[in-house]
């Protein structure tokens, strides 16, 4: 099985390569006010794949840090449980007749 995922790694890995390859031609990218940016094609597909990477670990965070106090929470929880003894109730008595 490691070596099946090690082969679509490095398959994955040449194509990525042969797709830079043959995307060097420079690119001209317009933003407004007139500024604009020259660059190769694969290195501007790299700087927005970047830039949405990072964009999607920064919407993340809260919901990482909520679980992580959540976690926290539950296991002092836990911890307490299972520090305090465990009170057997006893069985009720008959009816008395």
């Amino acid at each position: 099985m490691r070596l099946i995922a090690w082969v679509i790694r490095v398959l994955v890995f040449v194509l990525l390569l042969v797709l830079a390859l043959a995307n060097t031609q420079t690119t001209t990218l317009n933003f407004l006010a007139g500024y604009a940016w020259q660059a190769p094609l694969i290195l501007i597909g790299l700087a927005f794949f970047v830039v949405g990477l990072l964009a999607g670990l920064l919407s993340a965070l809260p919901a990482m840090f909520r679980l992580r106090m959540e976690n926290g929470r539950l296991k002092r929880e836990l911890r307490t449980a299972r520090e305090t003894p465990v009170v057997q109730p006893e069985p009720p008595l008959p009816p008395l007749i």
